[in-house]
């Protein structure tokens, strides 16, 4: 997932998100370079060259909704979401949806500052 990719992808108010146990770390560092472009007007870095993006009428999600069955992913992708500047942590929680087992599913909600 890249800055260009995202916004290509269109936009939406609010987002589930519920990726595999590796997380959406990718996806999180977009939506922070997207939020850094926009704050800023510095273009994104997309880790190969500088890349001035159109943004257009494309705006970041008022709030997003992480699943996550790996806790520590869900909090790696948390720190870079908050510490952009753009979400605060607003809830989160823990289920326990598999009993007898270590496993548990994560919750968290982000909406935007």
């Amino acid at each position: 997932m890249t800055p260009a990719l995202l916004t290509k992808d269109g936009m939406a108010d609010k987002w589930l998100v519920d990726p595999p146990r590796e997380g959406a770390f990718e996806l999180f560092k977009s939506l922070a370079a997207l939020h850094q472009q926009i704050v800023t007007g510095v273009p994104c870095d997309d880790g190969v060259h500088q890349q001035s993006l159109v943004l257009g009428d494309w705006t970041m999600p008022k709030r997003i909704v992480y699943v996550s069955c790996n806790p520590a992913t869900l909090a790696r992708d948390a720190g870079v979401l908050v510490e952009s500047g753009a979400y605060r942590c607003s809830a989160a929680g823990v289920v326990n949806m598999f009993p007898h087992t270590a496993h548990v599913e994560s919750i968290a909600v982000f909406d935007k500052v």
